[in-house]
């Protein structure tokens, strides 16, 4: 296994050129030892983005922990791309139980009549959005063959404006003459917030757990703000997620609820507002992946939640950017993937005849540890100038971020786990058993390591723990 530095300075291998963009729009002045393995096989350089987006988040904490005198040296960052990869696709194994299947039955690929549109319907409104516009029942046989009858972002359209999600399939060069893909491409990686001169309430005091007794309120679904604040609760973070009573994401609870409580409040009901009014009080973090006036509908603008709390950070996130005509559109890593031409790019590269994604849900995953480095950042100046701040992230832009890396050559990674990526104690969950990854990131004098086991939504009581 070669290692290599990644980070500052850049040169021209993948890795550190995947990093370039990531370094200054984070202002990391850190590199970080890469640990190289197999790479994923895809035209893009997925798995340099894999490594450089975990690697950015172990600079921001380096960053933080010299910067409040925890540690003197020049701590030490490294990444293992192998376990990177494997995180990327999933960071637990069940034993003698088996993970929801990942897709509804009526999701996925369809053909049009002038192309390809895929459908999202894992959640129930959505699903039955999709019928609605097709005026048909749940049947995928049904959905096949009404599909055929339309024009491609003809039943985008029709789908969206039912209130569901779905794609047309776009090449790079439609996307890029396409309004919102010019907005997009428009875009910082990351939207950094005007800075209010604040006192902070928290101050790190343990290099071992830095993010030890700092609260993070997390408004999140799948997957890429989930990621985020998994990442956090890893590095000490008490981290409480918030759904409204019955909500579920059964697909991705059991990966990615790792080191969080989790609880249910009613944001229409009086109670429950106040309830949530004194958590976002108390809170030092937000982390909210709402569409963008989601949360203004509710009652919490901007100004009221720095109403309510004057020195709250901010990191969020939105599917397809923050500007441009499709700004409050709902969407998905798989949906970004088509509208943006990563999928069209893929079905010529290997010359397919349906659309061909990337190996995994890397513009999730990426964003998702882009946005735990942001929250970082944030906290760092916070906490050294009482600087408060915000960041704003959108799968869409990372979407862009990754189609400028080309993988310069076929990938092979080995996408099967060993019982050496595997933490020695197996984790007890209410499912049953399993294994979890090892942490792919390793920083000097810091445990990455999860207080909670993966546990349902709604299962804690809607509290700040006592550090």
């Amino acid at each position: 296994m070669k290692k290599i530095a990644i980070g500052l300075p850049a040169n021209t291998n993948d890795a550190k050129k995947c990093s370039t963009e990531i370094w200054s729009a984070l202002s990391l002045k850190k590199s970080a030892t890469l640990q190289t393995a197999g790479k994923f096989d895809s035209c893009f350089a997925v798995s340099d983005l894999a490594a450089t987006s975990i690697a950015a988040v172990g600079c921001a904490v380096a960053s933080l922990i010299e910067k409040t005198e925890l540690s003197h040296n020049n701590t030490q960052i490294s990444v293992d791309q192998r376990l990177a990869n494997l995180w990327f696709q999933q960071s637990i194994y069940p034993i003698d139980w088996a993970l929801p299947p990942t897709w509804d039955a009526l999701a996925g690929d369809y053909q049009t009549k002038d192309g390809w549109i895929k459908l999202h319907t894992n959640l129930e409104s959505h699903r039955r959005a999709a019928l609605r516009a097709l005026g048909i029942d749940n049947n995928r046989d049904h959905a096949e063959a009404a599909i055929k009858t339309w024009q491609a972002n003809e039943l985008e359209t029709a789908i969206v404006a039912e209130g569901g999600v779905a794609a047309a399939m776009r090449s790079q060069q439609q996307w890029q003459q396409h309004e919102q893909g010019i907005a997009v491409a428009a875009e910082p990686l990351i939207d950094w917030g005007k800075l209010r001169s604040t006192k902070f309430g928290f101050i790190p005091y343990s290099q071992a757990q830095p993010l030890k007794g700092l609260r993070v309120l997390d408004l999140t679904r799948v997957l890429a703000g989930p990621v985020a604040t998994r990442t956090l609760a890893g590095l000490g973070a008490d981290v409480l997620r918030i759904d409204p009573p019955g909500w579920d994401e059964p697909f991705v609870v059991p990966d990615i609820t790792l080191g969080k409580r989790c609880a249910y409040l009613q944001l229409n009901n009086d109670k429950d507002r106040r309830h949530f009014e004194n958590l976002l009080k108390s809170a030092h973090i937000l982390v909210h992946g709402y569409r963008p006036g989601a949360l203004d509908k509710l009652g919490y603008k901007q100004e009221t939640r720095q109403k309510i709390s004057p020195a709250l950070i901010e990191v969020s996130l939105c599917a397809y950017g923050w500007n441009g005509p499709w700004a409050n559109r709902r969407g998905f890593d798989s949906l970004v993937q088509m509208s943006s031409g990563i999928a069209d790019t893929g079905m010529h590269y290997y010359s397919q005849e349906k659309p061909t994604p990337l190996p995994v849900q890397a513009l999730d995953h990426a964003t998702g540890y882009l946005m735990a480095a942001a929250a970082i950042q944030l906290l760092r100046r916070a906490v050294t100038d009482n600087g408060i701040g915000s960041a704003k992230l959108s799968l869409a832009r990372t979407a862009e971020l990754l189609k400028n890396n080309h993988q310069n050559a076929k990938g092979q990674h080995n996408k099967t786990p060993t019982n050496l990526d595997f933490q020695k104690i197996q984790e007890q969950t209410p499912w049953g058993p399993a294994n979890r990854l090892l942490s792919p990131l390793t920083i000097q004098g810091t445990s990455i390591q999860w207080k909670y086991p993966a546990n349902n939504l709604g299962t804690s009581s809607p509290d700040w723990h006592e550090s």
